[in-house]
This record gives C-alpha cells, sequence and structure tokens, in this order.
C-alpha cells in the first residue's frame, strides 16, 4: 500500500448554476500541483465506504472530491435507494458533476488537464455520462455502471475508459459491455474493458448488494 498519508479533508459546496452542491474534499500530503479525481457514490448515497475510497484515492496523491448527489441523503434500504436514485435526473446529476469537475480546475493545488471521474453502479454510469458531457476529462472508470449506447453521444468521448464488469450481472450483461467497447473502438476511442466472469453486480462493494 502507499506511504503517503491523505492530508486533510473537509466539507465544501459551490455552485451548478442553480443551487449549492456539496461534497467532501479529500488532499493529499504534500505541497504542489496535483490530479484531481471526482467520485460518484451508488444509488445508496454517500456513504462511509464510498468516503474510504475518495481517501485512499487521496493518500495515492489525488485531490479528491466525492459528490453527494443526494443532497445529504444516506440509506442502506434498497426501496429507498430506488426511490432517491429514480427521482435524481441524468440532467441533475449531470448538471452537478460538471461543476464539481469546474470546482477542482479552479483550484491552485490541481492540474486542471488531470481530471478523471470513478463510480461504482448508479455512480458508474454517471462517469459515463460526465465523459460526455465534458470532453476535457482525462480519465473515467465505470465499475458496473450503465453505459451509453448512442454512437453520437459516445463521439464526444475523450478520456481513457476503464470499465469493470461481472459476467454474471443481468443488469449489464457481457454483450453490453462488448457492444460498448466495440463501439467505442470503432470511434478511435481509448477503452479497456474487464469482466470478471465470476463476479456478480457491485461485485466491489461492501455487503455485494445491488448500487
Amino acid at each position: 500500500c502507499s506511504s503517503a498519508r491523505a492530508q486533510s479533508s473537509q466539507d465544501v459546496g459551490w455552485s451548478n448554476g442553480t443551487e449549492t452542491v456539496h461534497g467532501v474534499l479529500y488532499l493529499p500530503s504534500g505541497g504542489g500541483v496535483h490530479p484531481a479525481l471526482v467520485v460518484i457514490h451508488e444509488w445508496w448515497g454517500l456513504t462511509d465506504w464510498v468516503r474510504d475510497q475518495a481517501q485512499d484515492f487521496a493518500r495515492q496523491g489525488y485531490v479528491t472530491l466525492a459528490v453527494d448527489l443526494y443532497h445529504g441523503k444516506v440509506t442502506a434500504d434498497p426501496r429507498t435507494a430506488s426511490q432517491l436514485m429514480q427521482g435524481l435526473s441524468q440532467q441533475s446529476g449531470v448538471s452537478d458533476l460538471t461543476s464539481a469537475v469546474a470546482f477542482l480546475s479552479h483550484r491552485k493545488d490541481v492540474d486542471p488537464h488531470r481530471i478523471g471521474a470513478i463510480g461504482w453502479c448508479m455512480g458508474g454510469g454517471f462517469a459515463a455520462q460526465l465523459a460526455i458531457a465534458d470532453p476535457d476529462l482525462r480519465a473515467v472508470v465505470i465499475n458496473y455502471g450503465e453505459l451509453p449506447t448512442d454512437r453520437d453521444a459516445l463521439q464526444h468521448i475523450h478520456a481513457a475508459v476503464l470499465g469493470n464488469f461481472g459476467g454474471l450481472d443481468r443488469g449489464i450483461t457481457p454483450a453490453d459491455v462488448h457492444a460498448f467497447a466495440g463501439t467505442m473502438q470503432a470511434l478511435g476511442k481509448s477503452v479497456d474493458v474487464k469482466i470478471y466472469s465470476d463476479a456478480g453486480h457491485s461485485f466491489q462493494s461492501p455487503g455485494n448488494n445491488n448500487g
């Protein structure tokens, strides 16, 4: 594991143009300019597990911003999580995330040309949509998130894309993953997808529940 330490964390807020968005900012130890990551939660909300992932990335040298797309709501109940996810429009979520990228890019300790995003399940789908919405994004990790299928939309992605998926996932099937990767490759995009044959959905998350 890395010997670096996360220097600090703080609750932050910024404007998406119409309202204030909140998140938790994690800073790496040491001065200078760093790459940055937008961290996007599952349908449960900004849980302690997602915060831990963001902190781990800060230990690796990234300025990391875990965005709260639910504006303070967190749940462990699948029914409530489903309602929260359904109540979040794609337009609203992407707006919050593009404003998060802008927030990071204006920080003096962030290299604006080295900003990426990572998300899990719902957050993985939003990471893909963020890559479409912000062509300056450098890299995106989609962990078993819903994949865009529109060829014209995928044309806007300039980030290097890494996707991690479960071979037993019945929601996002290996066929879906291969179709996405094939279209990306045909468009000349940088894409690397990994399908773990014995894994189901949410295989990285504790409890391995849908999310």
